[in-house]
């Protein structure tokens, strides 16, 4: 009997961690232990391994060094952005900008800070998304005004894969006077980054969503643009985020960030995208009903969340992890709730239809033969699960 295939689809909740980013982090969990703010000389070779992981997230993004600060993940950093423009912005006297203005289809870590900051006082307007998940700037334009501190909407969204007009949005807010954050945290890898181009002020990016290890993240924030730290107590990154650096992670954050950016400019985006879109044409095909959430078109190469008619997706998502393939229902940050899917709703879904979806994310290492094989199980694990509801709907009869 041959051996079972394992598939891994669920790259956008993490990544396996690149083995040059491991085999760089090994000395830092050893040998070369030190802490980077010690003025001795192994506290310099930390300093000098800090310096260089810096250097190299600045170069994922096209930024300076100094315009990186490290956090220990995409959530903290979402935290920093919002809570640290609007620190600053909120106060002052009655000319003072004390307004935000999210998507609504953002990261949790985005809309729950929103959430905090208005109940302290912060005027929040939450922007919708059409049937295609995707955010009309015009909507945005509607909502800008000279008391706008912020505009926060990320560049790919983390359960529908939908790309974001931030360029555009940007340029709007700029006009207007506010600052534009954007959560680029599944885009890294995938898409090649430009923070100039893209017109942001900050920007985040977390090192376990594209070959790095969890712990490591960081925020993009451009020259003079006034920020509140979130942590004190310490003159680490700028003063902006105090504590003794997670030397070892950092140091695998900055190899994954330079692997990813070559593969962004390089031939894996395609391959990405043509693997989706055999996946996406392999379910319209095997399993009749199944319809895509989000746009067909603007959307990062990788994703794939769909909706399978009559069928709830956490049943499929156990039903295929029972044979070895690995999926989700929607972000990893948010499994834990009993709820629908924020996103879904906010395309128009009802609970029915947010219930029954499920996100295939693909990555580096899956290939043609992982599409074949979810495409084989597909089928069998949609008739288990509507005969066991049809016979749950006959005893309940």
């Amino acid at each position: 009997m041959s051996a079972r295939r394992e598939v891994y689809a669920d790259h956008a909740a993490t990544t396996r961690p690149d083995p040059d980013a491991v085999a760089a982090m090994a000395p830092y969990l050893g040998e070369e232990f030190g802490n980077a703010s010690s003025v001795h000389g192994r506290g310099q070779r930390a300093r000098d391994a800090v310096d260089r992981a810096r250097r190299q997230v600045a170069d994922l993004v096209g930024a300076a060094p100094e315009e990186i600060v490290f956090t220990a993940t995409g959530s903290e950093a979402n935290n920093l952005a919002l809570q640290g423009v609007l620190g600053v912005s909120s106060f002052g006297g009655p000319g003072a900008r004390r307004r935000l203005i999210v998507s609504a289809i953002e990261h949790p870590s985005v809309l729950e800070t929103a959430s905090h900051l208005e109940a302290l006082g912060v005027r929040l307007d939450v922007v919708p998304v059409g049937a295609d998940g995707v955010v009309d700037p015009d909507e945005v334009a509607k909502r800008l005004g000279a008391d706008v501190a912020l505009v926060s909407v990320m560049l790919v969204n983390n359960e529908i894969g939908t790309l974001q007009p931030v360029a555009e949005i940007a340029a709007l807010a700029r006009a207007a006077g506010a600052r534009m954050h954007c959560d680029a945290v599944q885009a890294a890898g995938k898409l090649a980054l430009d923070v100039d181009a893209l017109g942001v002020d900050l920007l985040t990016l977390a090192g376990h969503k594209f070959g790095g290890p969890a712990g490591a993240a960081a925020l993009y924030v451009r020259r003079r643009t006034p920020l509140v730290g979130l942590v004190h107590g310490g003159h680490q990154e700028r003063s902006r985020r105090a504590g003794t650096e997670n030397l070892a992670a950092l140091v695998g954050f900055g190899v994954a960030a330079e692997r990813a950016a070559a593969r962004a400019s390089g031939p894996e985006p395609a391959r990405l995208a043509a693997l989706s879109a055999r996946l996406l044409e392999g379910l319209e095909r095997v399993a009749p009903g199944v319809r895509l959430n989000g746009d067909r078109v603007r959307r990062a190469p990788g994703f794939v969340n769909v909706r399978f008619e009559g069928v709830d997706g956490e049943a499929v998502l156990h039903e295929l992890d029972a044979v070895g393939i690995t999926v989700s229902t929607g972000s990893a940050c948010s499994a834990a709730s009993p709820g629908p899917s924020h996103v879904l709703l906010a395309l128009g879904l009802d609970a029915e239809d947010a219930h029954a979806s499920v996100r295939f994310s693909l990555g580096e290492g899956n290939d043609v033969d992982d599409i074949a094989t979810i495409l084989d199980q597909i089928p069998a694990v949609l008739e288990r699960l509507r005969a066991l509801d049809a016979a749950h709907g006959e005893r309940r009869a």
